[in-house]
C-alpha cells in the first residue's frame, strides 16, 4: 500500500503550535498456541505422509501412519475435491503492530483482513487483478491507542482461489491454493476488492509475508496460508539457489490436503497444522517510521542524514538534489551547538536550515518543544500589512490591518511598495528566508512575499511606497502583535475545521459545483461523497461542471476522474532507489487512474487549481485534465510538489517528525512527472491589481463566465 502524506498549509503550520502532540506506542504481546510443525522434504520425489492424526488437547506432531511414492498421473484434473477428515487449520489469527499510522487511523475507518490469493506474486504480474474468489474477508480489530491490533479468518473448507502448480514437475498436477493475510480495507462498494476498488498484483502492507522492497517486493519469509485439494501437491521446501520463491530452482517436498500453514523462515521450510493458526502481520521496514528519538541531537542527525542521503528520491536529478557534503557541513554546527547548549527551538530552527537545502515541497519538519518558539518568533509579530507581487511585477499593498501600523502611516490598499529596509523591493523579498523549501520558484517566491512584512517584537522596518493617484513617500513602522496580515495573503484561503472533504451544490439550475477540499480523510466518505455529487447534478440535468481543487493540500489519490472518462488515465512510474542494485528501479506498474462503472458527462466542464493544490491532488488534477474537454482555470498552476513519502518519515530527539520523499515519479523518458511543474492553466486568470483586490472570487466567476460560454 503506498500513500501521499499531507503538506500542510501556512495556517496548518500555526495551528500545529497549539494541537500537537507525541505518543509512545505500546505493542501487545501476542500470544498463540504451539504450532504443530512438519517439516518438508528437499527433495521432489519422496513419501507422503497419509492417514490421520488424532488431535488432543495441546496440539501435537502429526505421525504418519503410511506412506506412499508421488507418481505422475497423466490428465490431473484442477477441480478441487474435499480434504480427507484429520488435523489441519480451521482458523488462522494474529496480531500486528505499526508505526506509520495513516493507512489505519486515516485513510479508512472500516478495516478489514483476508486472506489473500498470492498468484499475482506467483506469476510476476503486478498488474494481475485479485479475484473476489481469491478473497477470503475476516475480521479485524485496530487499536490506534497501542497501534496494534488483531485478527481471525475462518477458513472455507473447499475456497475459491487460483490454483497453481508450483513442483515444476514435467507433468501437469492439479495445482494448490496459496494465500497471504493482510491488512484488506476498502476505498468503495462493498466489502470485496472489486469493481471500482479492484487490487492488483500482490499485498505488500501489513501482511503474513516479509516483503522486500530493495528487490521488486519479493518474498523473503513470514508464513503463507495453503490449500490443497488432495494429497499428492508438491510445494517448496526453500527458496532454492537464486534467493527467490516459486522459481524453477526451488527444492519442493509433499504436501498434505487441505489447509496448511507454511513457515518461510524455517530451514526446511516447516507446515504448521494446528486448528487455529497464529499469523503476525508486518509493517515492512520500509514504511515503518525511522525512529532516532532517542539518540543525543547529533546522533539522530547523523543517522537520519545516512539514510537520506542514499534513498532521497530526486539524487542524480540536476537542480533537485542538494550538494550533500556542503549541507552537511552547514547544518552540523547547528545541531551541535544546539545540543551543548540543550535548546530544542535551536535545534529544530537548525533542522530547518537543513530542509531549506532541498528543492522540494515534501521535504519538512512538524512537532517538537522548539516548533511553538520557532514559528512564534518568525510570524507572531507584523507591520499590519501584506504584499502581492502582480503579473507585471510590481509588489501592491494586497490587506491593511484596521487598525494597524501601516494603516497609521497612512498606507493605502493597493499601494505600489518601492523598497523595504533601503532593498529594492524584488531584492527584498528575495532575500526573505522561507519557512519550507518547495518544488516551484512561484511557489517559494509566494511565500517569501508574505513573510517579508512579519517582524519581531521591537523590530523596525523603513518601507517606501506610493498610494494610487499620490507620491513616493518612506515611513518607519514598528511591529506589533499580529497575524491577520500573514493570514490574509495563505495561499489556501481560510480552513474550516468542521468542512466534508467533499462539498458540493448547484451554483444555478445548469451548473454544479464541486469543492474537493482534502485527500487526507476517509477515503471511502470522499469517493462517496464525490459519486453522490455527480448522481445529484446528472438527476437535476446539470450540464455545467466545475470542479475546485485549489485548497486541497493532499493525502491519497483516488482517481476521481474515472467518473468522467471511459478511458484510462495513464500517470507516472513510482521509482525507490535500490540498495542492492545502486539505482533507482520502477515498483509496481505506472499509477493509472481506470474508468468507474459509472461514468457522468456534461456538456462543459472546468478545473480550478492554485498553488495550493499539492501532492494528491495534483495527481487528481492531473487526471481531471485528461479528461476530453475540460479546461483548467488559475492564477497559478498546482504547486508542483509530487513524490512519495511514506518511506521516509523521521522520529528526532524532542517529538520532531523529519519527512523527505523517497519516491519519485517519472515519465517514460525518464523525466520527471509533474515535480517542480505541476498542473498548468489553460485560461490564466492575471494577477493584476484589480483582481487581487477584488472581493469576489474571481477564478470562480471566470469558471462560470466558460460554463455559460462567455
Amino acid at each position: 500500500m503506498k500513500n501521499k502524506f499531507l503538506k500542510l498549509s501556512s495556517l496548518g503550520l500555526v495551528l500545529l503550535l497549539v494541537s500537537l502532540a507525541c505518543q509512545i506506542s505500546v505493542p501487545r504481546t501476542p500470544t498463540a498456541p504451539t504450532p504443530t510443525l512438519i517439516p518438508l522434504v528437499l527433495a521432489s520425489d519422496t513419501p507422503l505422509p497419509a492417514g490421520t492424526a488424532t488431535p488432543t488437547a495441546s496440539p501435537a506432531t502429526v505421525t504418519p501412519t503410511a506412506s506412499s511414492t508421488v507418481t505422475a498421473t497423466p490428465g490431473v484434473s484442477a477441480t478441487p475435491g474435499a480434504a480427507p477428515a484429520g488435523l489441519q487449520v480451521d482458523k488462522i489469527s494474529g496480531t500486528y503492530t505499526y508505526t506509520n499510522s495513516v493507512a489505519l487511523e486515516t485513510f479508512y475507518v472500516e478495516p478489514a483482513v483476508a486472506l489473500v490469493d498470492l498468484h499475482g506474486f506467483v506469476i510476476r504480474s503486478q498488474s494481475w487483478v485479485i479475484p473476489v474468489g481469491g478473497q477470503i474477508l475476516g475480521f479485524l480489530k485496530n487499536d490506534p491507542a497501542t497501534k496494534s491490533g488483531s485478527f481471525q479468518v475462518d477458513l472455507p473448507e473447499v475456497p475459491e482461489g487460483t490454483f497453481q502448480d508450483v513442483s515444476h514437475r514435467s507433468q501437469k498436477d492439479a495445482g494448490v491454493q496459496i494465500y497471504t493475510a493482510a491488512y484488506w480495507p476498502n476505498t468503495t462498494g462493498g466489502p470485496y476488492a472489486e469493481g471500482d476498488d479492484t487490487s492488483m498484483g500482490w499485498p505488500t502492507y501489513l501482511t503474513s509475508v516479509k516483503i522486500d522492497t530493495e528487490n521488486n517486493d519479493e518474498i523473503t519469509g513470514g508464513k503463507l496460508v495453503v490449500w490443497a485439494p488432495d494429497d499428492q501437491e508438491l510445494f517448496p521446501t526453500g527458496f532454492g539457489s537464486d534467493g527467490k520463491l516459486f522459481t524453477p530452482d526451488d527444492p519442493v517436498g509433499p504436501l498434505p490436503a487441505g489447509w496448511s500453514v507454511i513457515d518461510l523462515d524455517q530451514k526446511p521450510f516447516a507446515i504448521e497444522r494446528s486448528s487455529v493458526e497464529n499469523l503476525t502481520l508486518y509493517e515492512g521496514a520500509d514504511l515503518a517510521i525511522k525512529d532516532f528519538s532517542k539518540l543525543s541531537y547529533s546522533q539522530a542527525f547523523q543517522q537520519a542524514f545516512d539514510v537520506i542521503r542514499q534513498d532521497y528520491a530526486f539524487n542524480g536529478i540536476p537542480g533537485k538534489a542538494p550538494n550533500w557534503d556542503a549541507l552537511y557541513a552547514a547544518t552540523l554546527p547547528g545541531i551541535q551547538a544546539a545540543e551543548t547548549a540543550n535548546d530544542p527551538q535551536a535545534y529544530y530552527e537548525a533542522l530547518v536550515n537543513f530542509t531549506l537545502g532541498f528543492n522540494d515541497g515534501h521535504t519538512g519538519l512538524s512537532g517538537g518543544t522548539g516548533e511553538a518558539d520557532y514559528y512564534r518568533a518568525r510570524l507572531l509579530y507584523g507591520y499590519g500589512f501584506a504584499i502581492r507581487e502582480l503579473d507585471d511585477g510590481t509588489s501592491m499593498v494586497a490587506y491593511v490591518t484596521d487598525p494597524g501600523p501601516a494603516q497609521a502611516a497612512g498606507i493605502k490598499l493597493g499601494a505600489t511598495v518601492i523598497s523595504f529596509n533601503g532593498t529594492p523591493i524584488k531584492d527584498a523579498i528575495s532575500a526573505v528566508k522561507p519557512l519550507s523549501p518547495f518544488s516551484t520558484e512561484v511557489g517559494k517566491r509566494y511565500q517569501q512575499a508574505q513573510l517579508l512584512t512579519r517582524g519581531t517584537r521591537g523590530s523596525t522596518a523603513r518601507v517606501a511606497f506610493k498610494n494610487p493617484g499620490g507620491s513616493v513617500q518612506t515611513v518607519t513602522l514598528a511591529a506589533v502583535q499580529e497575524t491577520d496580515s500573514f493570514f490574509a495573503t495563505d495561499p489556501a484561503g481560510s480552513t474550516n475545521p468542521t468542512a466534508l472533504p467533499v462539498e458540493f451544490q448547484m451554483l444555478n439550475a445548469t451548473t454544479g459545483y464541486i469543492r474537493l477540499n482534502s485527500n487526507f480523510d476517509d477515503l471511502n466518505l470522499i469517493m462517496r461523497l464525490f459519486q453522490r455529487a455527480l448522481k445529484t447534478f446528472h438527476d437535476n440535468h446539470v450540464t455545467g461542471l466545475i470542479l475546485d481543487l485549489r485548497v486541497n493540500a493532499g493525502g491519497s489519490p483516488l482517481g476521481l476522474a474515472g467518473f468522467l472518462t471511459n478511458r484510462p488515465i495513464t500517470l507516472g512510474q513510482l521509482q525507490y532507489y535500490s540498495a542492492e542494485t545502486s539505482q533507482f528501479q520502477a515498483e509496481g506498474a505506472p499509477t493509472i487512474f481506470y474508468p468507474d462503472q459509472e461514468q457522468y458527462t456534461f456538456q462543459k466542464e472546468v478545473l480550478l487549481v492554485s498553488q495550493a493544490c499539492a501532492s494528491a491532488c495534483e495527481l487528481e488534477a492531473y487526471g481531471f485534465s485528461q479528461v476530453p474537454g475540460m479546461v483548467i482555470v488559475g492564477m497559478y498552476p498546482t504547486s508542483g510538489t509530487e513524490a512519495e513519502v511514506s518511506r521516509g518519515q523521521f522520529k528526532l530527539p524532542t517529538g520532531i517528525t523529519l519527512q523527505v520523499p523517497t519516491g519519485r515519479f517519472v515519465l517514460p523518458d525518464g523525466s520527471l512527472f509533474l515535480e517542480g511543474k505541476g498542473v498548468q492553466p489553460t485560461v490564466k486568470v492575471p494577477v493584476t491589481a484589480a483582481n487581487v483586490l477584488s472581493k469576489d472570487d474571481v477564478v470562480l466567476q471566470k469558471a462560470e463566465a466558460i460554463i455559460n460560454g462567455q
